[in-house]
């Protein structure tokens, strides 16, 4: 069961956390399960802090978003390996599994999802982007919300799809939850979409009407997130109901 999350602006101390579990999601992404000492609790949508201390000292901070609720104490991170990044590497390369880091969190209040709501939800992901948005899946599935969830999730190519398993068979639980995968460099064998970016077809066919006031959360690189928000406004959306979370 999710843990209620502490009230929005507090801020917690570091504590130890166990690396209990590592699943690979594409050649780039990594799934790590942790047990930390005394994790608080969570939204959906919310990131935490990882800390390395290396044997002399040198620190790395890195901030990640939460995959998922908080299951019997564990939290879960998806950590995409940056080309010379010397946290990201490390976390989806080297970390042994029973190897501790430090965590500090819940962070951030404002791109979440809260399951008490109830209106229709939107979510675009370009990339890595998806983490926060499985989060707000995976909450809903927890909670038995019945909330209408339409997800649009856009990538490179089929194996650069992270969580491909719950995309493709999605588990019980998650009745109400629409999916659409758009592939921008190459796409499956027999799919109608040529591969492209997002456009205003695609919010079209697989997003809520504007008329329907969804709550919409865009996440992914700042290319993506402009041209997003952008087809969001265009469509109708009222922007004070577009929130975005971007990275490099």
């Amino acid at each position: 069961m999710a843990r209620a999350a502490l009230p929005v602006g507090v801020v917690t101390m570091w504590q130890q956390a166990r690396l209990l579990e590592r699943r690979l999601e594409t050649e780039s992404a990594v799934t790590l399960v942790f047990e930390p000492e005394d994790w608080p609790g969570h939204l959906a949508g919310q990131h935490a802090d990882i800390r390395l201390t290396a044997d002399d000292g040198y620190q790395a901070v890195r901030s990640y978003s939460l995959a998922g609720p908080v299951e019997e104490g564990r939290v879960v991170f998806t950590v995409q390996r940056v080309r010379g990044g010397e946290v990201s590497t490390y976390l989806c390369d080297d970390l042994p599994v029973g190897a501790y880091v430090e965590v500090r969190g819940p962070v951030g209040g404002w791109f979440v999802w809260r399951g008490s709501d109830t209106r229709p939800v939107m979510l675009l992901a370009g990339g890595s982007g998806i983490v926060p948005l499985q989060a707000m899946v995976r909450q809903r599935r927890a909670l038995g919300s019945r909330a209408p969830f339409r997800l649009l999730y856009s990538v490179r190519t089929p194996e650069d799809v992270i969580y491909a398993e719950e995309m493709i068979r999605p588990p019980r639980g998650d009745d109400g939850v629409d999916r659409a995968l758009l592939f921008t460099r190459r796409a499956l064998v027999g799919s109608r979409r040529p591969p492209e970016r997002i456009g205003f077809a695609d919010v079209t066919a697989h997003g809520w009407p504007a008329e329907f006031e969804p709550a919409c959360f865009v996440c992914g690189p700042n290319g993506f997130v402009e041209v997003a928000a952008k087809l969001l406004t265009a469509l109708g959306h009222d922007p004070h109901r577009i929130k975005t979370e971007r990275f490099g």
